[in-house]
């Protein structure tokens, strides 16, 4: 009794030799990831990014005729129609991309970015600390946000960033 007593006094010691365990955080991409070339009639200077735009696929269920009905000389039915029933995938819409206007990567400053982590930490949206840096929580953050009403990416569109307030609105585009 006294010897399963200190094992399991042993074992309960274990877990605090190993040390904190650090949550994963895979590495960090290259922002310039998702930017693309501006397309034709883009305001000088300004940055596009890239979003993708997932297929839609549907399943679609039909009763395919097997066998058509054969009826007897005197007109009354002998076998029935067989049917089967068969499943296919349909794409809906195909797979596509989408461009949109970004901030650009060289106006990401710490300011920018600290500025645009307390907005999305005001809203609820992200809960990481102010770092001022475009780490993957705010990656993760900006891009569920952006998700809901704008581009699927983690670049950070000129329209979030202008409805946040984190960069400024051009006065000639206002009505």
């Amino acid at each position: 009794m006294q010897r399963s007593v200190l094992i399991l006094a042993a074992l309960a010691l274990v877990p605090g030799c190993l040390g904190p365990v650090a949550p994963f955080e895979p590495p960090p991409l290259p922002l310039s990831a998702g930017y693309v070339d501006p397309p034709e009639g883009a305001p000088e200077g300004s940055c596009w990014g890239r979003a993708l735009v997932p297929a839609i696929v549907e399943t679609v269920t039909e009763q395919v005729v097997v066998a058509p009905a054969s009826y007897n000389t005197d007109g009354t039915l002998a076998t029935p129609t067989t049917f089967e029933t068969v499943q296919r995938q349909q794409i809906v819409r195909e797979r596509g991309e989408h461009a949109f206007e970004a901030v650009c990567e060289e106006d990401l400053t710490a300011e920018v970015v600290g500025t645009l982590q307390r907005a999305l930490a005001v809203r609820e949206q992200y809960n990481g600390p102010i770092t001022e840096e475009m780490d993957w929580p705010t990656r993760q953050a900006l891009k569920a946000r952006q998700k809901l009403d704008g581009p699927d990416s983690d670049i950070l569109s000129i329209d979030l960033a202008r409805r946040l307030g984190v960069v400024a609105v051009d006065r000639a585009t206002l009505e």
